[in-house]
């Protein structure tokens, strides 16, 4: 199947695409109009056009 799969305490915001067979971490943040098509590990903000993944501070 090729669909993400998503952890919990996922945030995805308006226009934002998450695209193939991928993971996403737990406790993200998926910013508006980001286009994400690479895993995201946890505890992260991913922003932009192609993406940046930005750690969040504990």
């Amino acid at each position: 199947m090729d669909s993400p799969s998503f952890g919990d305490n996922v945030s995805v915001y308006a226009n934002a695409v998450v695209i193939g067979n991928i993971s996403i971490g737990n406790n993200v943040s998926i910013g508006a109009g980001a286009v994400v098509t690479k895993p995201v590990p946890d505890n992260c903000t991913v922003v932009g056009n192609p993406m940046r993944i930005i750690k969040k501070k504990d």
